[in-house]
């Protein structure tokens, strides 16, 4: 009777253990699991008259599969997977076929000889820089996020295609070479999760870098220049404006 008893004792303990193990390997894999965020938004067209121009664009690799991996720094805290690579193809995408009359996409050697003759210039956007602050330990879900962008212009022609079908480009033949910055910041505390807060504050910080960039665009020394070159006056605006400077 005794042993039976201890025996039952024995194998509660044994159970009671095998539960509290689990719990506790349940509580570490959720505490080490990484929080991600696929960034997803909204992204009207900018409300403005298109330059006459075409332009091409190339993503790379790395900038349409952009992505920031933070490490947690403590028990505490988890670790962060951001992905802004969708969004931001969509979002510039957006943009651009709103500042110019054409944009091409110029991804391989076959778009590259298909728009040989119908492209003004390429343009090539990087993400130079991406960091953000996150609350810990406070249930105000306010997150902030900075980025720097490095943007390259060239001529089409200066873009050559390798053997493996692979575009490059000669570090000395870019004619326009500038960076510009946005802020993005989650306009509300009361979101449902962090998850949420930091993708607002992502699609917020790309519009200002739409805007920044749409507003900045031809103020670039080297853009200012080039437009000069390709936008030329239509022919009835010559003639006005020769009529007016010999009056």
């Amino acid at each position: 009777m005794v042993a039976r008893l201890l025996d039952l004792i024995t194998s509660g303990l044994n159970k009671y253990q095998r539960v509290l193990g689990a719990l506790g390997v349940s509580l570490i894999l959720t505490a080490c699991g990484a929080r991600e965020v696929v960034v997803q938004g909204n992204f009207p067209k900018p409300l403005m008259d298109p330059l006459p121009l075409t332009v091409g664009v190339i993503y790379t690799d790395e900038f349409a599969q952009h992505e920031i991996f933070d490490e947690a720094a403590g028990r505490a805290e988890s670790d962060w997977l951001v992905k802004t690579g969708d969004a931001q193809v969509e979002f510039w995408n957006t943009l651009l076929n709103g500042m110019f009359e054409g944009v091409v996409l110029i991804k391989d050697s076959q778009s590259l000889a298909a728009h040989q003759n119908s492209v003004d210039a390429v343009i090539i956007p990087a993400v130079a820089d991406l960091q953000y602050t996150i609350p810990l330990h406070t249930n105000i879900k306010i997150y902030e996020i900075w980025m720097k962008y490095r943007f390259k212009m060239v001529a089409l022609e200066n873009v050559h295609s390798n053997e493996d079908g692979d575009l490059s480009i000669n570090p000395d033949q870019y004619f326009a070479d500038w960076t510009l910055t946005a802020y993005g910041k989650t306009p509300t505390a009361f979101l449902q999760s962090d998850e949420e807060a930091v993708n607002l504050a992502a699609v917020v910080a790309l519009r200002d870098a739409g805007a920044n960039f749409a507003t900045s665009f031809t103020r670039v020394p080297d853009i200012a220049t080039w437009m000069t070159e390709e936008i030329q006056p239509l022919p009835s605006e010559a003639t006005e404006n020769k009529g007016a400077s010999d009056e």
